[in-house]
């Protein structure tokens, strides 16, 4: 009961991502699952920026997520995702990452992931709540390029310290394949342990985020949807449209426009209440 599972309207939630498949815990399913969830909830924070508190209760974000066609971040995808796992009998562990984006030092723990483990001893990286894929779950091993539909990632593992005195597990890191200073190259997106988490230890990282003044979601609106052809990302005023092969180019959207942008590009659909609050917002702090 840790996720929640047998609180999951299942039906509502396949609908919102349009499955209809076979739905016994295999990889298969747990490919389709993943890649129709990423390319159908989009990545946002609004909640934040409109003055409200982000839950990451079961029953709020099938509100939020699946009935009112929202988005959210990742404790939020991750939450509900797992949610669906444990309804649908798959063993998996939850995880918290470091978001690197290619910074030096130690990040907070401060991204919500999942490792789904098989019988065969085959684990896989699930990763629905980042904004950018991957498409589908990355198998747990270090080396091997993964190609989905040209949107490229890659996992090394290491030793996290060599202080002989302090224990210290592998720490796993995601690269993806994009633009890095000017040109397309490798950069790591975030770095992760194997230790498990709980809700309680996601409900921490959750407050942070959404209430500390130093967290990046609480300075400007940030809004992103993915698809297996392009990725569309909203950061404040900017727009901007990344293609598999790292292509991107950006440009400046009036205030104004943003609940336009917010409908017909990113699928988030603001009541007219909100959408003012919104462009009120954005104008004071920009």
């Amino acid at each position: 009961m840790t996720w929640h599972g047998d609180d999951l309207d299942l039906d509502g939630y396949l609908a919102r991502i349009g499955v209809d498949a076979d739905l016994r815990p295999t990889p298969t399913t747990l490919a389709a699952l993943h890649r129709a969830h990423t390319t159908s909830i989009p990545f946002e924070n609004l909640e934040i920026i409109l003055g409200r508190p982000i839950s990451l209760q079961l029953a709020d974000l099938q509100d939020k997520l699946v009935r009112r066609l929202r988005g959210g971040y990742c404790f939020e995808h991750a939450t509900l995702f797992a949610a669906v796992l444990a309804r649908l009998g798959f063993r998996f562990t939850a995880l918290s990452g470091r978001v690197t984006l290619g910074a030096d030092g130690v990040r907070p723990p401060t991204h919500a992931l999942i490792v789904v483990e098989f019988d065969d001893g085959r684990r896989f990286l699930c990763d629905v709540g980042f904004g950018r894929g991957p498409l589908e779950p990355i198998e747990l091993v270090a080396g091997p390029e993964t190609d989905q539909q040209g949107w490229r990632h890659k996992l090394s593992v290491a030793p996290l310290g060599s202080d002989a005195e302090v224990f210290h597990p592998d720490q796993w890191t995601l690269w993806q394949r994009g633009d890095v200073d000017g040109e397309v190259g490798w950069l790591d997106r975030h770095k992760f342990t194997l230790n498990p988490q709980y809700p309680a230890d996601w409900a921490v990282g959750n407050h942070f985020v959404s209430t500390s003044p130093r967290s990046p979601f609480t300075t400007r609106p940030f809004v992103q949807c993915f698809s297996a052809d392009v990725q569309y990302v909203l950061d404040g005023t900017v727009w901007t449209t990344t293609t598999p092969d790292g292509a991107s180019s950006s440009r400046q959207v009036a205030i104004a426009d943003v609940p336009a942008l917010l409908a017909g590009t990113f699928g988030i659909d603001l009541p007219d209440e909100d959408a003012t609050t919104l462009v009120e917002w954005m104008r004071e702090h920009g």
